[in-house]
């Protein structure tokens, strides 16, 4: 992998992680000169696109196309300018939220979006039926997500903002990019790591199974809009089939124990089992929410709503992406990243998840707010953005010196 790529990747991270900072500072200190609403939507685009999807891009060009393909300048040429949208919304959307520059930037990130798909169906050589089927549904769901992004246009000019069709569309980007896209390739991406012999019909079982509940369950946020009993009832079933996906998906998985994870180094260990932890807790969480008085107060209750997010964003993808990165040496190659950064991220997180979540579970009580609930969650967050400017000053370095020799 191109050590540049890796590192803007983490600068767009860290980039994120000072936009999230500065969004629970405003909390605790008022800002006249900054829109809440503005930055938080240059913050989740950063996150998304900057991070997630350009370090999905780069571990599926390492892993999945062949050297002979990667030599070509298109990867390359695509990437940068898929950095100059993530540029471009990054300094635009803090200033003027969606509007012109913003929306110009955002579409440019799609287009580039499904050329990278043409490009990695086409170039993608894979080993095994389960990466095969798990990256080509990641390309799938993700220009199956943009459909959402299109109808934001007609859903303002015929109905306005407040439309529950405006909000079900930005809800259908969201949910097939979590749980399609970056979910699916995340798993894509594991089993290419995992290299061992699958048994290809309990994957077949587990693969119908999570495709099938990655499109049921877009019926909750589909809910909160459009108030349907049949809408729970179809949640439902998604969410079980999601459970007994996620069975067979340990099942598959725990052969590979002893060659794959009783290898891994101690931090690599740690990582991939919060990765596998937040996976679990994420489950757990949509079963608690098929009590049809919590699926609405999920949505209702703030805390609930960012803690999950982060859950997704920050425990599962991110998650996995560090062990990805670590297992092969792109983070630690050169001994000169040290564990710590990586467990004051973890530590960090875990501390404003357990925030989040209390503070939740005290609203729905109705027990009120923790006592001094702001500035513990922004202490707490400081350590984030820490860890990842550690992180991306090893990189530097790192890149440094292999331009020196």
């Amino acid at each position: 992998m191109q050590k540049s790529w890796l590192l803007i990747c983490f600068i767009n991270f860290f980039i994120a992680a000072l936009m999230g900072l500065l969004l629970r500072l405003l909390y605790v200190f008022s800002v006249e000169s900054i829109n809440y609403q503005f930055l938080l939507h240059g913050h989740s685009h950063v996150a998304m696109l900057g991070w997630v999807y350009l370090m999905i891009y780069s571990l599926i060009v390492h892993f999945f196309i062949p050297k002979t393909a990667q030599q070509k300048p298109v990867y390359n040429r695509l990437f940068w300018l898929t950095e100059i949208a993530v540029i471009g919304m990054m300094f635009r959307f803090p200033v003027e939220g969606y509007a012109l520059f913003s929306i110009t930037f955002s579409t440019l990130h799609i287009f580039c979006s499904y050329y990278f798909c043409r490009l990695a169906w086409k170039d993608a050589r894979t080993e095994s039926l389960p990466e095969k089927l798990l990256l080509r549904t990641a390309l799938f769901f993700m220009i199956v997500s943009t459909l959402g992004v299109w109808c934001l246009g007609p859903a303002v000019g015929l109905l306005g903002k407040a439309s529950a069709f405006y909000q079900i569309a930005i809800q259908f980007f969201l949910h097939f990019q979590f749980n399609g896209w970056f979910l699916f390739a995340i798993l894509a991406l594991f089993f290419n790591q995992l290299k061992g012999n699958i048994n290809e019909k309990q994957f077949q079982l587990f693969y119908n199974l999570l495709v099938t509940a990655t499109v049921l369950t877009l019926a909750l946020p589909v809910s909160w809009y459009l108030p349907n009993p049949a809408f729970h009832w179809i949640n439902s079933l998604g969410v079980l089939l999601q459970l007994l996906s996620f069975i067979l998906f340990i099942q598959i998985i725990r052969p590979h124990f002893q060659t794959f994870f009783a290898n891994l180094k101690p931090v690599e260990k740690l990582v991939y089992g919060f990765a596998l932890t937040s996976l679990f807790l994420k489950i757990i969480i949509q079963l608690v929410v098929l009590i049809p008085e919590l699926a609405q107060i999920s949505h209702q209750i703030r805390n609930f709503v960012i803690g999950y997010i982060h859950l997704t964003m920050l425990g599962i993808i991110t998650g996995f992406l560090f062990a990805f990165l670590l297992k092969n040496s792109f983070l630690n190659d050169s001994k000169k990243i040290s564990n710590w950064e990586i467990k004051l991220f973890i530590f960090s997180f875990v501390l404003t998840e357990l925030l989040l979540f209390g503070q939740g579970i005290y609203l729905f009580l109705g027990l009120g707010q923790f006592p001094c609930y702001y500035q513990n969650l922004f202490l707490s967050s400081i350590f984030l953005p820490i860890a990842i400017f550690m992180l991306v000053l090893g990189l530097f370095k790192g890149t440094i010196k292999s331009h020196k020799y």
